[in-house]
């Protein structure tokens, strides 16, 4: 029977919790160390979490959710159909696909994890529309130079 991830190798679904943890972790103004008392483990587990190095346990998600005043679910809310298919091996009789990796997803830093949580504490909606457009003009004509 084969492993279904290489050592060293993070499995594409874990580094997508890990994402989801670091996002609502920052949202909400909350550091490592805090969040890690939280549940009982270190800041470097948390990191290695985030990082999708190490696997959240379903006792540490369940923990984190309440800390973060969210369900389970969230975790795994708008989770790309390629991260589902990358995150079976060849050989799982599942899916043939390669493991998607987002080491330069730029949804994953701090700036836009900000910028996304600040963008949605605007309570009007068509001011959020409006700006969501200005944002978009500004990056075509960004790429027309």
């Amino acid at each position: 029977m084969k492993k279904s991830t290489t050592k060293g190798t993070p499995d594409s679904i874990d580094k997508y919790v890990g994402s989801r943890v670091r996002g609502r972790r920052v949202g909400l103004g909350m550091n490592q160390t805090r969040l890690g008392q939280s549940i009982g483990v270190t800041f470097q587990q948390v990191q290695k979490y985030e990082n999708g190095t190490n696997r959240v346990s379903a006792g540490n998600l369940f923990k984190i959710a309440k800390a973060m005043g969210v369900d389970v679910a969230y975790f795994y809310e708008g989770i790309p159909e390629s991260v589902v298919k990358g995150s079976v091996r060849k050989g799982g009789g599942l899916s043939d696909q390669p493991v998607v990796e987002f080491e330069t997803d730029p949804t994953r830093s701090r700036e836009a994890i900000k910028l996304m949580h600040n963008y949605y504490r605007i309570d009007e909606p068509e001011v959020r529309k409006r700006l969501f457009q200005f944002v978009k003009a500004l990056a075509t004509s960004r790429k027309a130079r």
